[in-house]
């Protein structure tokens, strides 16, 4: 009876088959016949046509718009833990490459702990209001 019922709703009320079904098996054929060197080739072909269509105003509004889903949903223990991890990840990338010279200039680490820290005093003054 289940798998009656699940057929009843991959098709409409003509008995064809729903967009969404059709769009599900489409995608699960293509997963059965394309490698992960298919899915990046046509990412990257996407995100070429994608820059040469939009100019750094987009990507400046996207990002905006990303950070700003993303701090709604996320308190400030999120952001001193992926500050912290990022960090970590660099101090090791860094140990691993004896030849990396950073002139001078503040670590990766350090920005990272610096950003994760100034967010956190961000949203802590943002919710006083």
């Amino acid at each position: 009876m289940a798998k009656n019922n699940q057929n009843n709703r991959s098709r409409n009320k003509n008995g064809n088959m729903t967009v969404e079904e059709a769009g599900r098996k489409g995608g699960e054929a293509t997963s059965a016949n394309h490698g992960r060197e298919f899915y990046e080739e046509i990412g990257q072909k996407g995100g070429e046509a994608t820059s040469a269509n939009h100019d750094r105003e987009f990507y400046e509004e996207i990002g905006q718009k990303g950070g700003e889903a993303t701090s709604a949903n996320h308190d400030r223990d999120f952001y001193e833990e992926i500050g912290q991890k990022g960090g970590e990840a660099r101090a090791n990338q860094r140990n691993n490459n004896d030849d990396d010279d950073n002139d001078g200039k503040m670590s990766r680490e350090e920005a990272g702990r610096k950003g994760g820290e100034a967010r956190a005093e961000q949203r802590k003054n943002n919710n006083k209001d």
